[in-house]
């Protein structure tokens, strides 16, 4: 089941450290070797308001998709374009009934938890790549932990493929909460 307290969570340790981010490290290349650092920003920004289009209408309308797939979702106010998004990504998810519907995302169907979930991997593992990318510390390593542990539970091998996630990486068993979760994720640490 969907845990909304962590998902309020990883929004604002994710909004914290795009605050953080300096208009030059925008252009900054981030361990998600395909992506600098706006471009993580301009995704999770993007995804938080199709998962949000998504639970409050059943799916994302066409409309929408390719501007939300592929075009800038940040304008002129990196900080404050996630800030919008996530805010209403977390306002519909909180919604009563909410995480019992099915939604439709343009990579398939499921029950909306599952899209939460999925959700939160991903920006909750952008929000480590920023960091690291940036020189910054997320610091809540209990959420780090509840996050590995939900991408964990849904990252299968079929989602081990160029352009999504890598292959595991070692991490050391000492390792940070956050090295725990790129190497996770495919990256190097």
């Amino acid at each position: 089941m969907a845990d909304l307290a962590l998902l309020g969570r990883v929004v604002e340790a994710t909004q914290h450290v795009i605050d953080g981010v300096t208009p030059e490290q925008l252009s900054a290349p981030s361990p998600c070797t395909e992506w600098t650092v706006r471009d993580l920003i301009n995704h999770v920004t993007a995804g938080s308001e199709m998962f949000a289009l998504a639970a409050e209408h059943g799916a994302v309308p066409d409309a929408d998709v390719s501007r939300l797939m592929g075009g800038d979702n940040l304008g002129d106010d990196y900080r404050g374009a996630f800030r919008t998004a996530s805010n209403k990504a977390l306002e519909v998810f909180n919604r009563p009934g909410i995480l019992d519907q099915t939604v439709k995302l343009p990579f398939g169907e499921m029950p909306a938890s599952v899209a939460l979930d999925i959700a939160m991997c991903d920006v909750g593992i952008h929000a480590a790549d920023i960091a690291r990318a940036t020189d910054q510390k997320i610091g809540d390593d209990e959420m780090l932990e509840g996050v590995l542990a939900v991408a964990q539970r849904i990252i299968t091998s079929d989602w081990r493929a160029p352009g999504i996630f890598g292959q595991e990486q070692p991490a050391d068993e000492d390792a940070s909460a956050e090295d725990k979760l790129l190497a996770f994720a495919g990256r190097k640490v």
